[in-house]
């Protein structure tokens, strides 16, 4: 087993000169361009001390991230389950780290930095022309960004359409949550999921036209 950093070294070369200094403490115009074309990030956040760590996907129109300046991501919060994961622990621990993806491309972005959840109008105005204007907005102080190289979308054939799985190769959400759940009714269908979600997300845009 692997306890301290010199065993773990030990099993691997030395990071290249280019791994090293690709790290940049801003966001220069290629990062900019690449959160532009996104329409998903995965957002990582910590919380409390002993707490789990957390993943959540948020995804929109491509440049649903805004980039104001060099230094600030602003990402405005959809509406979700309301559990409120994220930014419950981004409250107790600003620390951020986010993974843009654009379809298509197999390289991604990288970005670290720490967070503050504002609810200000001159937060929420850069996104007056979205799907809808959110209650909050997650401003990024960024503190490290990088690409990263395109060998794990190529291991993994992301964006092959021979490598997608038919949906039917899984029980629908429902079957699943009602399995997890232990639930005795039946289960929604995938149909009646799919028009739900459609018809929420009609909603939000009548809402975001008003």
């Amino acid at each position: 087993m692997i306890e301290n950093l010199d065993q773990l070294r030990a099993l691997y070369a030395a990071p290249t000169e280019r791994a090293l200094r690709k790290q940049q403490s801003q966001l220069d115009a290629h990062c900019q361009r690449f959160i532009a074309l996104s329409p998903f990030c995965v957002l990582a956040s910590g919380g409390r001390a002993g707490a789990g760590l957390d993943a959540s996907p948020r995804g929109g129109a491509p440049g649903f991230v805004k980039t104001p300046d060099p230094h600030t991501l602003l990402l405005p919060d959809s509406v979700g389950n309301n559990r409120l994961d994220t930014l419950s622990n981004l409250l107790q621990d600003p620390r951020i780290g986010l993974l843009f993806l654009v379809p298509g491309v197999d390289e991604t972005l990288r970005v670290n930095g720490t967070a503050r959840l504002r609810d200000e109008a001159q937060f929420t105005d850069f996104f007056t022309s979205e799907r809808q204007r959110p209650k909050l907005v997650i401003e990024v102080r960024v503190t490290e960004a990088y690409l990263h190289c395109p060998k794990a979308p190529m291991r993994s054939h992301l964006w092959s359409a021979p490598a997608q799985v038919p949906r039917a190769g899984l029980p629908t959400l429902g079957e699943m949550i009602h399995d997890q759940m232990g639930l005795t009714t039946a289960p929604e269908t995938q149909v009646a999921m799919l028009e739900r979600y459609r018809a929420q997300l009609a909603q939000e845009q009548q809402l975001g036209d008003a």
